[in-house]
């Protein structure tokens, strides 16, 4: 007789087991000289010794799996724990940035969006500018989320100005995240459809995924980390020139903004556009241009974009670049 302790760390434990261990329970089956007792994060094997290794290998395979894929169908549960079956793969696999939950599979959907995936892997760097709903956070954000999925770095940073508190949190009730989190809403919303509510909290509370307001970032060296600053057309050109520079060795930087949406006091201008424009063309930076062809949202928000670009052309005393 044999005995091994697994310790599921990588994947959802619900995920791979099943809501009240109903995955657990169709294992059990595969492997009927086995016993199986899984108690929290871990699962204890003991019997026949060959059948353990077995068992050992297959669920590994099974946790890869899951851990890529954040869903478990059962045919692919009784592929893997029944044949030991690797080659268990979706279609247009190659385009899939991550696997979100509940099936999701986020993907690049216009050329522009491919373009700043690309730029991404290729640039420690990358600007990313458009106007809204053209999916430049949410791509962000599912580059971080695999990039630190797949270990390419310790730890994902978010930042955001605090615009509308004057960067100035103090006043707000609550701790730092809690302070922050209605300005970094977005993320937040990226962040949920593509990890699991269990593992996005203990990625938070360990600060794996780190709540940085951009008005506290003066001092760091942010290295080995997936760093994103959004909402960019917020940051003064000092604010920008401070974030820029705290990029450490092993960092990857994604600035993402809208030039026509600035909501700076009027005494204050905008830094990002001046600096894209200043940096594009620099090796190792990447400066993507999205436009209303990349809006992803509601065919009306197209309509409202054009609709806007005649306004601020007739009214430029209203240009929100000032």
């Amino acid at each position: 007789m044999s005995e091994r302790t697994i310790h599921i760390t990588t994947a959802d434990p619900v995920a791979v087991l099943g809501p009240n261990d109903q995955n657990l329970r169709i294992i059990r089956e595969l492997f009927p000289q086995l016993n199986l007792v899984a108690r929290g994060d871990s699962v204890r094997v003991i019997g026949p010794g060959e059948q353990v290794e077995v068992f050992v290998d297959r669920f590994e395979q099974l946790l890869a799996h899951v851990l890529k894929y954040n869903e478990l169908p059962r045919k692919v549960l009784d592929d893997i724990m029944g044949n030991g079956d690797q080659t268990v793969a979706s279609p247009d696999e190659a385009d899939v940035i991550v696997h979100g939950n509940a099936g999701l599979r986020v993907k690049a959907r216009t050329k522009n969006q491919q373009r700043l995936v690309d730029a991404v892997a290729t640039n420690d760097m990358v600007f990313a500018v458009g106007p809204a709903g053209t999916g430049k956070t949410y791509t962000a954000v599912a580059l971080a989320v695999r990039a630190l999925r797949d270990r390419q770095v310790k730890r994902i940073i978010l930042t955001r100005p605090a615009v509308e508190a004057g960067e100035n949190l103090g006043f707000l009730p609550g701790d730092m995240r809690e302070k922050l989190d209605p300005y970094l809403q977005p993320l937040y919303d990226a962040l949920r459809d593509m990890i699991p509510a269990q593992r996005l909290a203990e990625h938070l509370e360990s600060n794996t995924i780190q709540i940085a307001p951009l008005a506290f970032m003066r001092g760091r060296t942010l290295d080995n980390a997936f760093v994103i600053l959004d909402e960019a057309q917020n940051a003064t050109l000092p604010q920008l020139k401070m974030f820029l520079t705290r990029m450490g060795r092993t960092a990857k930087f994604v600035i993402t903004g809208d030039v026509t949406q600035v909501d700076l006091p009027r005494y204050q201008r905008s830094g990002l556009a001046p600096t894209a424009e200043r940096l594009r063309g620099v090796e190792g930076i990447a400066v993507i241009d999205l436009d209303e062809k990349d809006v992803i949202r509601h065919e009306l928000v197209t309509r409202v974009l054009a609709a806007f670009k005649d306004i601020e052309a007739r009214y430029p005393d209203n240009d929100p670049q000032r």
